[in-house]
């Protein structure tokens, strides 16, 4: 069982910067793949970014690439996202995930691959 708690998140403006972290506990968190997805009401939960198990492996979804930047520290239990360049469609709930795959880089972007959820946190982003 992992647990995971998601800080962090707030009101930034357009063009503005904000780091999210995700706290996780439960045995072997350092074992599992991560990921964050964000949601919007209406919408499908979408994959953000990822990291693998080791730290080694990262993936991030077009609209993020060059803004975003996923990393953990496996030594703290954390996954955190620095977010640059921020924009009002980046106005969403943002949750951290886990999950153990074998094929994680193959499947990184899908929300039902993942096992445990944080609550998320809120992100708005206004001009």
């Amino acid at each position: 069982q992992v647990q995971l708690v998601e800080t962090g998140g707030g009101l930034v403006q357009v063009g503005g910067s904000l780091r999210v972290s995700c706290a996780g506990s439960g045995s072997s968190f350092s074992a599992y793949d991560m990921g964050w997805f964000r949601q919007v009401p209406g919408k499908e939960r979408e994959f953000v970014a990822a990291v693998s198990w080791s730290g080694s492996d990262t993936y991030y979804d077009d609209s993020v690439k060059g803004r975003f930047t996923i990393s953990r520290d496996s030594a703290k239990n954390t996954v955190s996202m620095q977010m640059n360049s921020l924009k009002r469609e980046d106005t969403a709930v943002y949750y951290c995930t886990a999950t153990r795959l074998w094929n994680f880089n193959k499947d990184y972007g899908r929300s039902t691959q993942y096992t445990y959820w944080g609550q998320g946190t809120r992100i708005t982003v206004a001009s």
